[in-house]
């Protein structure tokens, strides 16, 4: 048994508990002091039972300075074992203790299985058997701070090695303990730099903006994350819709809060509801028999993301409006009123007015959640940051597949140009990181670039649509007759295909300069 006395930090105090404990005979295996300022004594006594502990408590809290005595499930020093053995068990990569004889006193799973032995074989084990040219003691002798990326090879592979000194700060180094190495393969260090580079990239940093069009609308986004209305994100497959929702919710007051998405497409009626609203106990044959808290509840205070809300059945359209109009709402089965404070913001592919005029969105809700609104362009629109955008991926790619950075071949980008995306920013990241993958790490080529429907034909194919009617139509007009005058070189003829004057088409020849035609 385990006991925690909570007490003074005078004098003397624990010879007055030991002494209590051997006049029961009960045996003390170890102590430890321990508490946020000394004010608790720990003690591990096997042979205590819980009768003695009945009678013993009163004389325990009659010493002068004890004010209580509890039983505990773990030492102090068992539950920072406990829990550094759980996190040391849940890394990746290996980590190591060794002792300034060379000698390794502990190491997590990765490290057992690098050296190809169990955790409980490892003590005791020379580091010099497994890492070549390497005599850890001598390095932290003659260093006595901290080492980070040393190349180390160990078992035959490059490992970038950080070698952590285990000392007391001020201590000389005669007191050294050992030191903890920590390995990271050499070979795919890129892709743990990108990880983290990815982790730290949040919110809407998070976003590649090349696009004119889309840095525009991220200004509006920017604008409209503070302000705590429901947000309605409108926009194509693939073009971002949770990013940015994810974005703004992390801009808003209510960053820190929870984030919850729901994907209200697919799901039937029953499942969407009992995962948004949650059910009360006994709700249902094969419902949990304490209930189960929906995802409104477990984002309370934070942010809900609704993605297709076009698709929510009728049923749930009322109990969200219900929800977005006084914060209330009842579990599936409970009659208890739940009230909550969460922001909504939802997503559609689909024009919501429209389906209000057929009768198949409510639109009172629709108003309720239009408060403010976002439309992502596609990006068919956004081909003035493609290639931006592509140089992005393709370095994301590499980075991931741990390869070295390829070329894309200028056939290639042609390939990705002329496509009209439908899959939109997604299909782009992923075509991307194929033709990464096909590669063979110097170049990619045209034929690595696979695109579904490639050869179909497309109404605008590459036709920019940046600018204004004017601007677009003159643009067209241009591309219109360069293509039909190289069939009809001369203003005559080309007036006569096209149905008008020969007067008119020499003068739109002559502004675009083309064929140097006077008439």
């Amino acid at each position: 048994m385990r006991l925690k006395v909570h007490c003074q930090n005078r004098v003397g105090i624990l010879r007055d508990m030991l002494n209590l404990l051997v006049d029961y005979g009960v045996n003390v295996a170890r102590g430890e002091v321990g508490g946020e300022q000394g004010n608790a004594i720990y003690l591990n006594c096997p042979n205590l039972f819980n009768l003695q502990l009945q009678s013993l408590r009163p004389r325990f809290e009659a010493i002068p300075g004890v004010f209580s005595v509890q039983r505990v499930g773990l030492m102090p020093s068992e539950r920072r074992a406990l829990e550094l053995n759980a996190l040391l068990g849940a890394l990746e990569f290996p980590v190591l203790s060794v002792d300034m004889a060379g000698q390794i006193v502990a190491a997590n799973r990765a490290a057992a299985q690098l050296l190809g032995v169990r955790v409980d074989e490892v003590p005791g084990i020379a580091l010099s058997r497994y890492a070549e040219d390497f005599d850890l003691p001598a390095l932290v002798r003659a260093n006595k701070a901290r080492i980070n990326g040393l190349r180390v090879k160990v078992k035959g592979d490059v490992y970038l090695a950080d070698i952590a000194p285990l000392q007391s700060e001020g201590e000389e180094s005669e007191a050294l303990a050992g030191a903890v190495l920590t390995l990271q393969r050499a070979d795919r260090i890129g892709e743990h730099i990108y990880n983290v580079r990815r982790q730290e990239l949040r919110g809407f940093d998070s976003i590649f903006q090349s696009s004119k069009v889309l840095a525009a609308v991220v200004r509006e986004a920017r604008r409209m994350a503070p302000l705590d209305a429901p947000l309605l994100i409108e926009g194509e497959t693939g073009t971002g819709k949770e990013l940015l929702a994810r974005a703004c919710h992390l801009a808003s007051p209510r960053g820190k809060a929870p984030f919850m998405a729901l994907n209200c497409a697919g799901l039937p009626e029953s499942m969407a509801e009992t995962e948004l609203f949650g059910y009360g106990p006994g709700a249902f044959e094969g419902a949990r028999p304490e209930g189960k808290l929906g995802l409104l509840e477990l984002t309370a205070g934070g942010t809900l993301f609704l993605d297709s809300v076009g698709e929510m059945s009728p049923r749930l359209q009322g109990k969200l409006l219900r929800f977005l109009q006084d914060g209330g709402f009842r579990r599936v089965g409970s009659d208890e009123e739940v009230h909550l404070d969460v922001r909504v913001i939802c997503s559609t592919q689909q024009d919501l007015s429209e389906l209000c005029a057929r009768g198949e969105f409510r639109r009172d809700l629709y108003h309720r959640l239009n408060v403010l609104s976002l439309h992502i362009p596609p990006l068919r629109e956004c081909l003035d940051g493609l290639d931006a955008l592509v140089v992005h991926f393709i370095d994301q790619a590499s980075r991931q597949i741990g390869c070295p950075l390829p070329q894309l071949a200028p056939r290639a980008l042609e390939r990705l140009r002329h496509y009209q995306w439908p899959g939109n920013v997604r299909q782009l990241e992923n075509v991307l990181f194929q033709a990464v993958s096909l590669s063979d790490g110097k170049l990619i080529k045209p034929e690595q670039i696979r695109l579904p429907d490639y050869d179909a034909p497309q109404p605008l194919g590459a036709f920019s649509l940046d600018g204004g009617l004017e601007q677009i139509v003159g643009r067209f007009e241009k591309v219109v007759l360069e293509t039909l005058y190289r069939e009809h070189p001369s203003s005559r003829l080309l007036g006569k295909r096209l149905g008008v004057s020969h007067t008119t088409i020499a003068n739109k020849l002559r502004m675009y300069g083309i064929g140097g035609e006077k008439g």
